[in-house]
């Protein structure tokens, strides 16, 4: 391209513009332009604005709430958290923290001093000890003790909490903390919100609840849970949740007696029996499995294997021609061993021994 026609291309863009121009401001005369009235109160055309008959003013009503209904007696939720299987040191701190509430109430009526309560807590211990079933026991127990106003359980871990860009997790967090105002907030793996990396934004999380248990320390309790020695960890990287944090539940792996109970409270629950021959199939079906911890995961593991069982029961049920109630309820040796696998190994070897 040479200099001649550089010129008549940059002489084609000035007259393209200038038409444009001319076109919009025709557009405007015939129309009006259309930022004219921005910012100016729109005038109601006694036509088009004119209100019919039916016409109600519009006004937005805030959601009512239903009725919480009334707190639970605290004899009644201390007999059910009694009637666990296991936790024991639970059961004694629970004891001692619900005293601890009781004595210091009592003295803020005699206008007596009181040391600084700290109900937030830290729950350490492996999967399926029982952490998320005390935490909502706790947030019932705080509501009856007139702590807290709801006495709701708001389960989250990482993921309800960090969002992936900047300036995001804050507001994320807080709705968490909005929903869980009343109540209880339970932060389960709450150690991953320590990220490894520089742009993290697990610490713009911690950092919003740790300003929202501050602000709300009269009506929200935090509840952070994990393993136990990444729990310590998390806890003493940050001073501001070392000192909130100062109240720690351990949470013991259950023993093979403390598993078969568990079991035998979901048989009870379910209205299922196990024969006699079905028991010790059924005690060395949990303790075979709970050599693997890591996989096992305690209750949650006794659940498993419950579910396993029952499946294999359905199963030879439904090759019955004719099934009572007593059927129904009934866990057979046959059921275990067909749920363990068992059954299946021998009709094998059998199969392979006639050919």
């Amino acid at each position: 391209m040479d200099k001649r026609d550089e010129i008549i291309l940059q002489q084609l863009d000035v007259i393209r513009t200038m038409s444009d121009g001319a076109l919009r401001r025709m557009n405007d005369d015939f129309w009006g332009s259309p930022f004219a009235n921005v910012g100016k109160k729109k005038e109601p055309d006694p036509v088009v604005d004119k209100p019919t008959a039916n016409t109600k003013p519009q006004t937005e009503e805030p959601d009512e709430e239903e009725p919480l209904p009334p707190p639970e007696k605290i004899e009644d939720l201390l007999a059910e958290l009694d009637s666990y299987v296991g936790l024991e040191l639970i059961k004694e701190e629970v004891h001692n923290l619900i005293n601890t509430v009781n004595v210091y109430k009592l003295r803020r009526e005699h206008d007596l001093p009181t040391p600084d309560l700290s109900l937030h807590m830290v729950f350490s211990g492996n999967p399926g000890t029982g952490k998320t079933m005390v935490a909502r026991l706790m947030a019932r127990i705080y509501r009856s003790l007139g702590i807290l106003s709801k006495g709701q359980l708001v389960e989250v871990d990482r993921s309800g909490l960090v969002a992936g860009y900047v300036g995001q997790t804050a507001l994320k967090t807080k709705k968490a903390i909005d929903k869980a105002m009343g109540g209880v907030l339970f932060i389960d793996e709450a150690y991953a919100l320590n990220g490894n990396s520089a742009n993290d934004f697990g610490q713009e999380a911690i950092d919003t609840i740790l300003k929202a248990m501050e602000d709300h320390r009269d009506d929200l309790v935090v509840i952070v849970a994990g393993y136990t020695d990444l729990m310590e960890r998390f806890v003493h990287s940050n001073p501001g949740l070392e000192s909130r944090f100062n109240r720690f539940l351990l949470f013991e792996d259950y023993n093979p007696e403390q598993l078969m109970s568990i079991f035998a409270m979901r048989c009870r629950k379910g209205c299922y029996e196990m024969t006699e021959e079905a028991k010790p199939l059924i005690s060395d079906y949990i303790n075979e499995e709970n050599g693997h911890p890591e996989i096992f995961g305690n209750g949650r593991g006794v659940r498993n294997i419950f579910e396993n069982i029952v499946v294999a029961q359905n199963n030879r049920l439904a090759n019955m021609e004719s099934v009572t109630r007593e059927d129904l309820m009934k866990i057979t040796a046959d059921d275990v061993l067909h749920a363990r696998g068992k059954m299946e190994e021998e009709d094998e070897k059998q199969e392979e021994g006639n050919t």
